[in-house]
């Protein structure tokens, strides 16, 4: 039959559709099953699943000369079946191709979960991400963005953009990534750090969602060269525990928003998202190196020390984030501001959540001269800095700020093994492609 006018409805619609009247479903054939008198099709969209029952011999030809992923749209009537999904199939069906018959998918989207390895996972991503448990684990990341953006602008804060074309590093000069700006050195951006800083200056509070390069040579499942971050910064503050605050309504607000916008993907990859407690434990980061047996002068904590403090924050505060504040202020950017009364330390933390870095944040100078005497004091000559160290001159508020990884947040939450797993189109030291 045809029911070219009927509105298209959505897999997920079809279990409301009343039994006997007209739908049409639109969608990529996910499954073909042909048994001795009857032919299942089940169609995949957005939305979910829908299944079609075929009987009519010509459409079952039809079927048959159209492979899985072939994009069709299906016009029949909705009937009750309680073993179909949601109770309703489709039946007496007309189909109408809607591309070329799909070339055999790289892997079977209609089993339950994939088998293929990552490599295959990545090399085939635009077909493997159609897959409803990969398409999830990006669902999880767009709830959270969205709760994000949501708890910040219900602390009327202001969302900006800046420049991924820069004239300096923000951080390591070693770790940019360097580009030919119109015959004249440029760089990928390593963070909207300085900038950010700067409308401060305009806004008070402000927020970006964006991407940010970072040309470290790392081959590990929890680095990439190209990543989303997350970032704020707010000012009028009185130190970085003001900063630490924002980020558990942070947190708070991308958790609501996973279980409201995708409660399904939670379902279906039986994930456990965290709960954010009211106050987010926070040790310094010379306790931290007391805790995982490390030396006193360790500048740094390593993969194994944060892993190790996660399950500490997990024991001791039945938490499965913890704050590390402190960090050496040699080890620090220059902009950070010194930890009142001794400047070995800093006013500078970062957050593990499950055991791994997530976040870095702190407070920053807003003095002019205290920015002119950091970079003396670590060799930095100004003029790389200029337009942006110019900026305190004009009168900056005590601000700071944070950012958090996107992919580490999602990879954490499903607890992947690699961080590539949760990332739609990585890029790495490797892969340019897809």
């Amino acid at each position: 039959m045809s029911n070219t006018s009927v509105c298209r409805t959505l897999a997920s619609e079809l279990p409301s559709a009343p039994p006997g009247s007209p739908v049409r479903v639109s969608g990529w054939i996910h499954r073909r099953r042909r048994l001795a008198s009857v032919t299942f099709l089940v169609i995949r969209d957005r939305s979910g699943l829908a299944q079609v029952v075929v009987r009519d011999p010509d459409v079952v030809a039809q079927v048959e000369s159209l492979g899985e992923e072939t994009v069709v749209e299906v016009s029949g009537v909705a009937t009750a079946n309680a073993s179909a999904p949601g109770g309703r199939e489709i039946a007496e069906p007309a189909l109408v191709a809607l591309s070329e018959p799909a070339a055999t998918p790289p892997v079977e989207l209609w089993r339950p979960t994939l088998s293929a390895g990552l490599p295959t996972l990545l090399d085939h991503g635009a077909v493997t991400w159609r897959h409803p448990t990969q398409k999830a684990k990006w669902q999880l990341a767009a709830a959270s963005v969205a709760g994000f953006r949501h708890a910040l602008d219900a602390l009327d804060f202001t969302e900006v953009t800046s420049p991924k074309f820069v004239a300096s590093a923000t951080e390591s000069g070693a770790n940019v990534f360097e580009v030919d700006y119109f015959g004249r050195p440029a760089y990928l951006a390593q963070s909207p750090q300085f900038y950010k800083q700067m409308l401060v200056g305009v806004f008070e509070r402000v927020y970006e969602v964006g991407p940010v390069f970072r040309a470290e040579p790392h081959d590990t499942v929890r680095h990439l060269a190209e990543y989303v971050s997350l970032d704020v910064e707010l000012g009028f503050i009185r130190d970085h525990r003001d900063v630490l605050a924002v980020l558990r309504e942070v947190l708070a607000g991308m958790v609501i928003s996973v279980h409201e916008r995708a409660a399904a993907a939670v379902e279906l990859l039986d994930i456990e998202v965290p709960e954010v407690p009211a106050e987010i434990p926070v040790i310094h980061f010379a306790e931290a190196l007391r805790i995982v047996g490390a030396p006193d002068d360790e500048p740094d904590l390593a993969p194994a020390h944060e892993r190790a403090l996660g399950e500490w924050a997990l024991r001791e505060h039945g938490s499965d984030f913890l704050a590390v504040e402190g960090y050496p202020l040699a080890k620090r950017a220059f902009y950070t501001h010194p930890q009142p009364g001794d400047t070995r330390w800093s006013n500078s933390f970062d957050l593990l959540f499950r055991g791994l870095e997530l976040v870095t944040g702190g407070q920053r100078l807003h003095r002019h001269s205290d920015y002119l005497r950091a970079l003396e004091e670590r060799g930095e000559p100004l003029e790389p800095y200029a337009s942006y160290v110019e900026t305190f001159r004009h009168g900056m508020p005590p601000h700071g700020g944070f950012a958090i990884g996107l992919e580490r947040w999602t990879g954490r939450l499903v607890r992947a093994d690699n961080i590539r797993e949760v990332t739609l189109f990585p890029r790495d030291l490797r892969r340019l492609t897809p």
